[in-house]
Formats: structure tokens, sequence, C-alpha cells
């Protein structure tokens, strides 16, 4: 016996979701516990896997395909046909047309059909949880002449992906298009939050993923350092990157420190420290309404 694990997954472009997958994988545990090996037919667009389309069908006894929506059409129907001496079991799939009516499967375990249905198989998965960054990246600014923009971009990229961290884009423009659907400062402070790390080009990405006391990786954009720079200066905060040392590896150790147990306890200290700094700021300005200012004016 061997199987192979197929699905939307395993085509080009089909809309594979991260449920698809989930559910392939409590297949191929069960597939494990029953004592049966198998493989998973993995599109190239969506991950690593054998290819359906090429791989030898004499190798399988078993097709296995796996969650999602199913009607008579292609490209499932061309699968089957492909496989059609390997006995065909269909799982946590929602039958579009009636059972009685078209049923290819030699073992229907639907999760909906006109004669069943069942809780999605993606319940039973084992949750694998990763850290989150958040990245919070400033627009092309033509006010300054040397921006690396773009590259720093990648370079982030880069780094999250090397950590297997999950990439969360935060845009804090809320003029309209938000590019997160973020409609207010409130929204834009509980996404940070919720953060284990923060890696911007923004000054206000520092200044409030900071105020949430998030770690902040900050990198500045501009070519001999800007306002990304004085911030991080007149702040205290270490964490910083010139645009000339923004690679991948330099922003991966930098998320690395921020991860430390302590990190966050450093984060609480220079929050301190500026609120203590602006104590002066305040006091300037309430100054100019107080009555002596207002009766000299």
């Amino acid at each position: 016996m061997r199987a192979l694990v197929a699905g939307w997954f395993s085509f080009p472009w089909m809309g594979a979701t991260a449920g698809d997958l989930l559910a392939a994988d409590v297949v191929g545990s069960w597939l494990t516990s029953a004592g049966c090996p198998y493989d998973v037919a993995v599109a190239p667009t969506v991950g690593a896997g054998v290819d359906a389309l090429t791989v030898d069908p004499a190798l399988y006894s078993h097709l296995v395909f796996v969650c999602g929506p199913l009607g008579a059409g292609e490209p499932a129907i061309g699968l089957f046909q492909r496989f059609r001496g390997a006995r065909l079991i269909g799982v946590d799939l929602s039958m579009l047309q009636p059972v009685p009516e078209w049923n290819p499967f030699h073992l229907l375990l639907e999760r909906d059909s006109s004669r069943a249905a069942r809780p999605d198989i993606a319940i039973m998965t084992e949750p694998i949880l990763v850290r989150v960054a958040a990245v919070v990246l400033a627009h092309e600014q033509h006010e300054y002449e040397q921006g690396r923009h773009q590259d720093i971009t990648r370079e982030v990229d880069a780094a999250v992906h090397r950590l297997g961290m999950a990439r969360v884009l935060v845009d804090t423009c809320l003029d309209p298009p938000n590019l997160t659907g973020l409609r207010s400062p409130a929204e834009v402070l509980s996404v940070l939050a919720r953060a284990d790390v923060i890696v911007t080009t923004r000054l206000h990405g520092l200044v409030l993923g900071l105020r949430v006391g998030v770690p902040v990786v900050a990198i500045d954009p501009i070519v001999g350092g800007a306002k990304v720079t004085r911030q991080a200066e007149v702040l205290g905060w270490k964490e910083l990157i010139s645009a000339d040392h923004a690679d991948a590896g330099t922003i991966s150790l930098a998320i690395s420190r921020c991860l430390l147990p302590g990190a966050r306890t450093a984060v609480r200290d220079c929050v301190e420290r500026a609120q203590a700094n602006l104590l002066g700021t305040r006091a300037a300005f309430m100054a100019e309404f107080s009555g002596s200012s207002l009766e000299a004016g």
C-alpha cells in the first residue's frame, strides 16, 4: 500500500488555502497511524511535494483527494482518470452535485453533501504557531535624495522568511487607501501590540511600537541617516540599522535580539525615559497658556 494525498493544492493557481494544507496534514497523520506510507502532491506554486501530473500512478494503491468544494469538472476529473487504477477516497469535501448523480469515490467521507455533513477536519490539526513580525514600511520619500526603500523592503522580507516568522504588513497611513484596511490610530496600535517584534522604516513605526511595549528593529532607509536615526538616538533605542547596512543577515540578527527575554524590559525603560524627557516640553507648552503669558501678550 502507498497513498497519494492530493487536493486543490496539487494544481497551480487553484486557490490553495491554509485550511486545505492543514486538512492534508490531518489525513497524513491518519495514514501514518494506519501504517500506510504516503506522498503529498503539491504544486510548485504552493510548496514542496511530488507532482501529481508527472508522478507514476502505478506507485499508489490509493488516491486521497482532500478538502474543498468539488464538482464534476477539470482539473480534478483528469486527475481521477490518471489514477484510475487506484482506490479513490474523498475526504472533507463539499460536494457540489447530489451524491446519487455524481460520486467518483470508492469511499466518500464528505464535509457536506446532499446526504451528510461533518465538521471540517482542519479542526483536528495540531497548531504550530510561529512568531509574528509586524512590518511597517515607509513609502518613497522624495524629500530625501538618497533612499533605499525598495531594496530594504526586499531585505526585510528575506530576513523574516529566514527566521520562519509570520509577516504582517501594517500601514500607518490612514487616508485612503490604507493598504491593510486599518481605519484609526487605535486599530494600528492594537495590531502592533499583538506582534512579537516590529520591523520598520518609518519613524512612527519605531515610536508607536515602543509605546505599545514591543521591541522594534528600526531601519533608516535614507543613506547617511535622517529622521529615523535621529529619533532612535534621542530615544536611546539601540536596535537601529543604517541604510548602508540593511541586509537580510543584519536584520535577522537584530530581530533575534529583539526576541530575547530582556528586550521588553529595555522597551519599557526606553519609553519611561522618553516620557520623562517630554515633561519639559509639556511644561513649556503649558506656560504659553498660563495667565502671565496671556497678560504679556
